[in-house]
């Protein structure tokens, strides 16, 4: 299964690409909403969930997201925020709160595509 990571900060990118790949899932990096949408618009390249930032530097993950699923309707989106408490999941969407576990990460993805 194929997920598209979309993290602005190289650390935490890193981190969460190197944790679904031990996880047996391929993580595709993106550090801006521009180059995911790049991806995303290959239809050569499979997708199986967009995971993105909330914050990004030259889009908010919302409008990503809206513009992902223009272009992939079903392809299922997982938010990730350091402020989940205060931000509205749009329907049919998920949410993971940062800082989170590799656990937590790892349960959240499962419960949206199932086992790798």
């Amino acid at each position: 299964m194929h997920l598209l990571v979309v993290e602005d900060d190289d650390i935490v990118r890193m981190l969460m690409v190197e944790v679904l790949d031990e996880l047996g899932y391929t993580a595709i990096e993106a550090d801006t909403a521009t180059a995911a949408l790049r991806i995303l618009e290959n239809s050569d390249q499979p997708l199986d969930l967009l995971m993105t930032d909330v914050g990004l530097p030259d889009m908010r993950g919302e409008e990503l997201a809206g513009k992902a699923r223009e272009i992939r309707p079903l392809l299922p989106v997982l938010f990730a925020s350091g402020y989940a408490d205060s931000f509205n999941v749009p329907e049919g969407m998920h949410m993971i709160g940062k800082p989170f576990s590799i656990d937590q990460l790892r349960d959240k993805v499962v419960g949206i595509l199932g086992a790798p």
